[in-house]
């Protein structure tokens, strides 16, 4: 069984910044703004995309990338936003392999069906369920790092790997939603594309 094309991947810190977490939704606000002009820019791109897998088969490069580096971005985004880590994420869609929330995505398949892609957002409506399920899910376990890292500076593995699986499953369904790949979305993390699980290099000062 072929891999998942994209897979998500983190590595938070356990000492953490007690300011940034504090003011984390002040801190937010400049990422919000950039993500409703570049949501419209992508949704554009997705109108064209849809069009084009339908008519062709075929995603065109640059569009794959341009949505690529979207999914990217938001991925990051929830990381950050999730108080996963506390590195204010990029602004672009680039890989960045320094910053410690990282999704990988395999490039575009030769082709791609056109009935799945006509009929995408009603395929998709059991993963729109999940998606609103596990939005519950992260609330959750992100109070719960805001406050511990607040009093203790510090998080544990094992409460950041609790929002780990909800945001890789959303990295992994959004890519199936935005006509990346034809494949349904897995709930394990197993069957995701392999990653590296070396921490990144610290980000310059």
């Amino acid at each position: 069984m072929n891999p998942y094309p994209v897979a998500y991947e983190q590595h938070p810190p356990e000492r953490r910044n007690r300011l940034t977490v504090f003011f984390r939704f002040l801190t937010v606000i400049p990422l919000f703004i950039w993500a409703f002009f570049y949501g419209i820019a992508f949704f554009v791109v997705q109108v064209i995309a849809w069009f084009a897998i339908v008519f062709t088969g075929r995603f065109p490069q640059g569009l794959y990338d341009f949505c690529a580096g979207y999914l990217r971005f938001t991925a990051r985004l929830c990381g950050y936003c999730l108080l996963v880590v506390d590195e204010y994420p990029p602004f672009d869609g680039a890989e960045h392999p320094a910053y410690p929330v990282r999704t990988h995505i395999a490039p575009p398949a030769a082709r791609y069906s056109r009935l799945k892609a006509f009929f995408r957002l009603i395929l998709a409506i059991p993963i729109f369920i999940l998606q609103y399920v596990f939005q519950f899910w992260m609330l959750a376990v992100a109070i719960a790092i805001w406050v511990v890292a607040v009093v203790t500076g510090r998080t544990s593995p094992a409460l950041t790997d609790a929002v780990r699986f909800p945001i890789s499953y959303y990295v992994r369904s959004n890519a199936y939603v935005y006509l990346m790949t034809d494949a349904y979305p897995p709930l394990s993390d197993a069957e995701a594309a392999p990653v590296a699980t070396a921490p990144p290099a610290p980000l310059p000062v």
